[in-house]
Parts: C-alpha cells; structure tokens; sequence
C-alpha cells in the first residue's frame, strides 16, 4: 500500500484544501469573533465594584467617609441619588492610581462620598449603579451618640478626648486606644505627643481622619487617631495623659501683613485624661506552653505535590501558616514540630513573617516551609499541630488545630511508584508484500535516503552545537576573575555572624540560661550597635526588648539565676527583629507631619 507523501497527488491536493480552509479562517472567522466580541453587553464582563467606609460604627450626626474602588473603569458614571434615602451627601471626589508591579500592571480608581447618617440604627448603604455595572451594598451601625462631655459643657474650643476599647483586657491582647482632637477654631500647627504606657507595645495604627460632628448643638471638627497596646504584664497601670501644643489663629480682620505670614497665633496647650486598665493574667486553666490571645486564629496547612503518591528519595514541601487578628507577629510561636528521624528527613526554610497595622487593629502571619523527603515506603502518619489560644471575643479557650496527617511513600522501584502501567503491546510488523511494482520500490528508496540525510544534518548540528559550547567554556576559563568587592564578603560574614549569635541566643534561652543569653546579646549589642554592656544596648530596642534585656541585667546583678527563663526574652528579641525587617522595608515612606 502506497503512503500519503508529497509525491501523492491525492495528498497533495488534501494539503492545498487545508492551507485554504485555514487562510480562509484566519481572513473572515477571526475577525467576526472580534466584532461580535465588542457586541457582547457589558453585562457578561461587569466590573466589581467593593464598597468601604472609613470607621464604623459612627454616631449620629457625625460626617464618615464611603469608598467605591474599581480596578477598571465601569460602564458609566456613578448615581448617588439612593444614597439620599439614609444619608445626606455633604462632598464626593473621585481619584485614579495604577501601578507595574513585577511585570503586572494594575489599576485602581476610587469614589469618595462624605456624608451624614439621617437616622441612627442599622443601616444599609445601597448599591450604587455605574451605568450598567453597580457598587455592593454594605451594613453600617449608627450609634444615637454618647454623652456629652465635661468639655463640651464648657463649651470649650479644643479639646482631647481618649478611650480604650477595653479598660480590663488580659495580658498581651489588644486594647484599641482613641484619640480624638475636637476643634472649632482655625489652627496653624500643633503637635500632639505619644500615649506612654509602661511595660507595653505600642503601635500607631493607619492615617488620622478627619471628619465634622455636632455635640450639644455646637459643630465640630475632629481628628481621630488609633494605636494599638499590648500590655505586657499584669496588674493596674496607666495610660498617662497625652498633651496638645496648638497655636491658634486669632480672631481678627486680615490686612496686609497676613500677605507675609504674619497672622497673630495664641499658643494653647490641652491635656487628657488618664485612663487605667487593669490588665488580668493568663487564665489558669490555659494548659498551652505559649501564652497568645488574639480575636482570631487561622492554621492551615499546603503540599506542594500529592501526598498519597510520595516517592522514597524525592522531596515534597510542607507549607504551614497561622494568622492571627489583634495579635504581634512577635506572639506568634513556631509551627514546625516535625523532628527528623529514620522515616524522614526534615528541611526547614527561613520563616516570613508579616504583620499589617490596620485601622481596626494589627494582623499578623507566620508562614514556615519544610522539604520533607521519605526514606521508608508505606504509609506515614504526622502528628497533629495544635496551637493553644486565648479568645478575647468570646472570653474562652480554643485550639487552632491542623489534624493527623496521612501520606503514602511508594518504593523507590518504577514498578511500585507507578499505580497503573499501561500494558505493553508486542510490535507490529508489516505484513511482507508479495510483491512491489517498480514506483513503489523507487518511493521507498526515496524515503530511505531522505531519513538518513535527515540524521546526517542532525548529527552535523549536534556536533556543531558542541564545538561552539566548548568554545564558549573555554574563552570564559581564560577570562581574567573579577575580584569580588572586599565590602560585600564583610556584608556575608556580618550576616553569617549575626545569624549564628541568633542561633546562640535562642539556645540559652531554651536553656534558660541566663549567662550564656547575656553573652549572645553582647555579641549582637557589639556586631549591630558598637556597644559593651547590656544597659546601653536596651537604649536601641523596643519597649519590650528594653524591659526584658534590663530585667537580665538585674537577674545577673542580683545573682539569682535559678528563677530566670528565656522564654519572654526570645519572644521579645524575636518581635523585635521583625519589626526591624519591616520597618526597613518601608522606609521610603515619608511619614506625615503633624499638621492638623
């Protein structure tokens, strides 16, 4: 039987009527797919819209902020009247941002609405339509307003007022500090100093907001902002008064000299209350080793392959992650519990840690990778992860757990790794042609010479391709070497020494070692800060760090070592550094002045 070739003409003529069916699709078929994809309605391709607010929930009477975010531009422009319904419409803006991140580029364009709630309750802000495309609907609480303050009975101009979320909270958990400035004069500058509280992490959280508000009949303007405290040992303490320094515009008809800044300022100076918290331990019945209290916990486990198909000798990554709401990266312990033995070897990567200072508090996440690689086949149980936590919502005990985990290793044979092989055929052999007409003979003839010129060029290219490789390799021997630059082998081993005292640090704190912990912290104190004793080097850390590297210092001092633990001290160390990683990594962020 004669093959299909460029010598058949019924094949010849099957190639030609492709070739044409093909032109024939790429000039009029590709182009009706286009047009009738512009026919489509933006339905099918709506844009999503999200709706947010600047705080909630808000009081009645008091200007918030709604924001409707797009990633491309809608079907048309936006229609607020349902809004009126709730909520009167004071201002809206709108603004557009768009960034290449990695190769990405994204957009984003953003609808600001300021507005006032007409009524206090529940309240709904309705979707909001953009032509054909329409916002989310979103639920806001509306408050009928707290009582008026002492302040605001003076019928004070400016003045502080602060609050705690919580005045009884347990020790580490969140408490949400408010500061509101209420103001109905015009201010040039003012500087509002730091809560101060000791034995305490403090962290600023988000961008102050500005907003206007009536108290007893009198219209105000307020800026808020929010830190977050973790409070770090029990008992009764004190969140000391903050202090305003504000200079204040005089009341007067301007002249020509406001022309040169010279407007006359009255400087005033406002202090607030104090506020007490009474910070509660660890209950007693919390049976974990590490103490955590956050208002949400999440452990969830990855693989990056099957875990029912593992093959003895070949590496498989575990990704364990924990995430925790109104909780420090700090907090946070160790996941990884899997030890190295005979069934296992075990590969830790680096952990990455994260933590996000956001208007309603701080998140924080953990993520460690592991290489696992199975030395043993058969099936293989891991033992379950349980990370003991406290709830501050609830007031109750809970376990973010990741259960026993069961994985399959086949051996390290072809035949036990692979579940079902196809069966294999014997080969086909052509039945022998009796006989062959003459063209036949002289097509096959062809066909053979046209294969062995076919391996002929191929090994010619192979050879080629090798020569020119070893080419390359041996102008790149003869090359002179760069030195390496003697600044970026001190960098290695700055950071090789560093990671060693860490190491070091971390032992004698498991150790509870308290000489051996003072020795590592002089190390780190000496290698980061030029410094030689553990009283200067508590003026570079932390409020946490500080207080544990001081309360060292007065252990070894007071030669009572029986009764120290590391414990606090690595967790502290631990946070610490962390908060370095992070800080360096926005430090192009300028910081907003304290203009108000």
């Amino acid at each position: 039987m004669i093959g299909a070739d460029s010598n058949n003409p019924f094949s010849n003529q099957k190639n030609s009527l492709m070739k044409y069916i093909k032109f024939l699709l790429n000039v009029f078929l590709l182009p009706l797919l286009l047009v009738f994809g512009l026919l489509i309605p933006s339905q099918v391709f709506a844009v999503d819209i999200s709706t947010s607010v600047d705080r909630n929930p808000v009081n009645l009477y008091e200007s918030f902020k709604i924001f409707f975010t797009a990633s491309e531009t809608p079907d048309g422009d936006p229609d607020f009247a349902p809004l009126e319904r709730d909520f009167a419409v004071l201002n809206q803006g709108q603004s557009s941002s768009s960034s290449w991140v990695n190769g990405t580029y994204s957009k984003s364009i953003r609808w600001t609405v300021e507005v006032n709630a007409k009524k206090a309750g529940a309240l709904t802000i309705p979707a909001v339509q953009f032509g054909h495309d329409a916002s989310k609907p979103l639920a806001i609480e509306v408050a009928q307003g707290g009582a008026q303050t002492n302040d605001v009975a003076n019928n004070q101009d400016l003045f502080l007022e602060v609050k705690a979320s919580t005045e009884q909270p347990y020790v580490q958990s969140q408490v949400i500090y408010i500061v509101k400035l209420y103001r109905r004069v015009d201010i040039a500058q003012a500087s509002l100093s730091e809560p101060e509280l000791t034995d305490a992490v403090i962290e600023k959280l988000g961008e102050d907001s500005n907003y206007n508000t009536v108290l007893n009949g009198v219209s105000y303007v307020v800026t808020e902002r929010k830190y977050a405290i973790f409070p770090q040992k029990s008992g009764t303490t004190k969140i000391k008064p903050m202090t305003l320094n504000a200079e204040i515009l005089v009341d007067r008809q301007p002249d020509f000299r406001d022309l040169f800044g010279s407007r006359m300022t009255k400087t005033k100076r406002v202090l607030s209350k104090e506020i007490t918290l009474n910070v509660k331990p660890a209950p007693a019945n919390f049976t974990g080793k590490h103490w955590l209290a956050a208002e949400k916990l999440e452990l969830t486990q990855d693989w990056s392959g099957d875990i029912q198909q593992m093959k003895m000798g070949e590496p498989l990554t575990r990704t364990l992650t924990l995430r925790g709401e109104a909780t420090t990266v700090g907090q946070l312990p160790e996941l990884n519990a899997l030890k190295t033995d005979t069934k296992f070897k075990a590969y830790p990567d680096q952990p990455v840690l994260n933590e996000q200072k956001l208007a309603e508090g701080i998140r924080a996440s953990r993520q460690e990778k592991i290489a696992l690689i199975p030395s043993v086949a058969g099936k293989h149980v891991l033992p379950a992860i349980e990370i003991p936590w406290f709830n501050t919502k609830t007031q109750a005990l809970e376990v973010a757990r990741i259960p026993e985990t069961t994985i399959s290793v086949a051996g390290g044979n072809v035949s036990e790794s692979q579940p079902d092989a196809a069966p294999t055929q014997a080969p086909i052999t052509p039945p022998k042609p009796v006989s062959k007409p003459d063209a036949e003979q002289t097509l096959q003839t062809s066909t053979n010479l046209n294969e062995w010129l076919h391996n002929i060029w191929l090994w010619t290219a192979l050879f080629f391709a090798l020569g020119w490789l070893a080419t390359v390799i041996y102008f790149l021997q003869k090359r002179p070497k760069h030195q390496i630059p003697e600044s970026n082998d001190v960098n290695d081993r700055h950071e090789a020494s560093l990671k060693e005292i860490t190491k070091n640090l971390k032992q004698a704190c498991g150790d509870d070692d308290a000489q051996a912990a003072k020795n590592a912290l002089l190390e780190w104190g000496k290698q980061k800060f030029n410094v030689s004793n553990l009283g200067l080097l508590s003026g570079y850390c932390d409020a946490r760090l500080r207080d544990e590297i001081l309360h060292l210092n007065q252990t070894l001092y007071g030669k009572d070592n029986s009764l120290w633990t590391g414990k606090k001290l690595l967790q502290a160390f631990s946070e610490n550094n962390a908060r370095e990683k992070i800080i360096r990594t926005d430090d192009s962020v300028l910081e907003p002045l304290n203009r108000l």
